[in-house]
């Protein structure tokens, strides 16, 4: 646990200290504990740099009554904290905030079933990073401390501000400290175990948007302009997307040995779009159509056919999610095409603000490519050296959604992949393990099981040394469960055993394919994911300022 003056020290944005060494702790041995002070008193705690606004006994939203806190971390993070009331069993878990932020709400994800949850019994809090609203990117314009504190710093001093709030409400410091987010609340999971490995014991990381700038600029651009002809009409529209869907489970549903409208891993698919190419059929593509949905899948290159994403940015079989960004209609904004603009706009560039960019002013150029990416050094979280968190016994569980229409899991396979050729493969497997969840969509959703607890196995092995193993997930319709299946730390995968229902997890064994269905890595972004690039950012006179104040890679290509 940092102590106040670390506190201050992390307020005043200087280097975090190295990792305190995990408490010996477990579970079990933890008893409810209650509040040494009445919650309205909250209010009166006095730390630097933080104004406790409000403290108010509630029970809204839980099992159980809690105190309700809400503050701010100097200059604008907005910090919300749920502190129970009745018995606190000595846990803290920070949850992380999606999109660009700038709300704070505390939401549990893929922890909804864990036991301290269900009972209400574990202290939380999260922050909307910097800056409130305006999830166009805007408020990044003029506003260098709201980019450090989204980019890195909101997280971390939210954790060190809770944790003292913790210990003074309650006469003890947490036991436990965890943090839980997806999609960019995944980044912010990635980003601490690298940047402040001291500040959680045990991370669950879901489809993380790690390598934020490439994901926000090439990859959504991509996803628009590989979609339009020469006079800016989309080529494919949404009506197409159930044909395409129903031609790839025709062509791979059963290479998993179950026909169950599930791909187990898509990338044994080898769908050729081409083949839906006819002329008077509901059920055809156009040649155009055929070569969108290549590119698509495929992702973003260059005019020479370099790869500027990893291969694969649409895994097959998530097709009827491509709805993100293939619109319905001509004329319609996809979310693609506003989530790169706000990118683009705002936060692609060093201290540039430019809210007339449109899409086609990004070249697909290598050039154009290490320009963009520059602000990498301290908006993405791809650095696979994670040797500090793990000596310091930290715990990690990575997730993804094969169907991600957001967030291709090619993105984290090579991340994972970067941390066993940077540490090792001996030294990942002791504190880390990846989960790919078949037909899941963005953080949750899509045509496969979807619905899991990602949170106590992560607990369990902190707490208990009991690594996690099988992970049940269920598909819910209507609040029923209609199927479960069991998924495997990565690369294994779930295994029909030949008898029971297909739909029953009980019936399915871990089978590791005896060769990998890796894709390779070797894209013009590779470089990112390599220990080292990571920056330190400061607001000076109005202007973000790094070190280094570039990244070295782009002077090798």
């Amino acid at each position: 646990m940092l102590r106040l003056a670390a506190a201050v020290a992390a307020l005043l944005l200087l280097p975090a200290p190295a990792h305190a060494s995990a408490t010996s702790s477990s579970s079990h041995e933890l008893r409810a504990v209650k509040p040494v002070m009445q919650c309205a008193d909250v209010t009166g705690i006095h730390l630097p740099g933080v104004t406790i606004t409000s403290a108010t006994t509630t029970s809204a939203g839980a099992p159980a009554p809690y105190c309700a806190v809400t503050g701010t971390i100097a200059p604008a993070n907005t910090i919300v904290m749920r502190l129970p009331t009745q018995g606190w069993t000595q846990r803290y878990l920070q949850t992380g905030c999606g999109g660009l932020c700038g709300s704070s709400n505390i939401n549990y994800t893929q922890a909804a079933t864990c036991r301290p949850i269900v009972d209400g019994t574990i202290a939380s809090a999260t922050t909307d990073m910097g800056h409130q609203g305006q999830n166009d990117g805007s408020w990044a314009a003029g506003n260098p401390q709201a980019q450090i504190d989204f980019a890195y710093r909101g997280v971390h001093v939210t954790a060190v501000v809770a944790k003292e709030i913790i210990k003074r409400f309650y006469g003890r410091s947490a036991a436990y400290s965890y943090f839980d987010g997806c999609s960019d609340g995944g980044r912010e999971a990635v980003m601490e175990a690298q940047r402040y490995p001291d500040d959680f014991d045990g991370i669950a990381a879901g489809a993380p948007a790690s390598n934020i700038v490439v994901q926000n600029t090439f990859h959504h651009a991509w996803n628009v302009l590989a979609n339009k002809d020469s006079a800016g009409n989309y080529i494919l529209l949404a009506d197409k997307l159930p044909v395409i869907h129903a031609a790839v489970l025709a062509a791979c549903d059963g290479l998993d040995g179950v026909v169950d409208g599930v791909l187990d891993d898509p990338r044994n698919c080898r769908f050729d779009p081409y083949t839906l190419v006819c002329w008077s059929s509901a059920s055809c593509l156009t040649r155009a159509q055929a070569t969108v949905v290549r590119k698509l899948h495929d992702g973003a290159t260059d005019a020479f056919g370099n790869r500027l994403e990893q291969p694969i940015s649409h895994e097959w079989g998530s097709e009827l999610d491509w709805t993100l960004f293939v619109p319905a209609a001509q004329g319609q904004t996809t979310f693609s095409e506003n989530i790169a603009l706000s990118f683009l706009r705002y936060l692609a560039y060093f201290n540039v603000a430019a809210p007339s960019y449109s899409l086609t002013d990004l070249k697909f150029t290598k050039a154009s490519f290490w320009k963009t990416v520059q602000t990498s050094l301290y908006l993405s979280a791809t650095d696979p050296d994670l040797t500090r968190f793990q000596r310091g016994g930290g715990k990690l569980i990575l997730w993804h959604g094969w169907s991600d229409q957001h967030i291709s899991p090619q993105a984290t396979l090579n991340y994972y992949d970067a941390m066993k050729s940077t540490m090792g493969s001996r030294a990942v497997d002791s504190f880390a393990r990846l989960y790919l969840f078949p037909g899941m969509a963005h953080c949750g959703g899509g045509v496969g099981p979807s619905t899991f607890d990602v949170l106590t196995p992560v607990m369990n092995w902190v707490e208990h040394g009991v690594a996690p193993y099988r992970i049940i997930a269920s598909k819910v319709d209507a609040g029923v469960v209609t199927r479960t299946r069991p998924v495997y730390p990565y690369p294994a995968v779930a295994r029909y055993d030949g008898s029971g229902s297909t739909d029953d997890a009980a019936n399915f064994v871990a089978y590791t394919p005896r060769s990998s269905s890796s894709v390779g890595y070797q894209w013009l972004g590779a470089p990112l994911y390599t220990h080292g690039y990571q920056g330190v950012c400061r607001a000076v006179d109005g202007k973000l300022v790094c070190t280094p104040d570039r990244l070295i890679f782009s002077r090798r290509h």
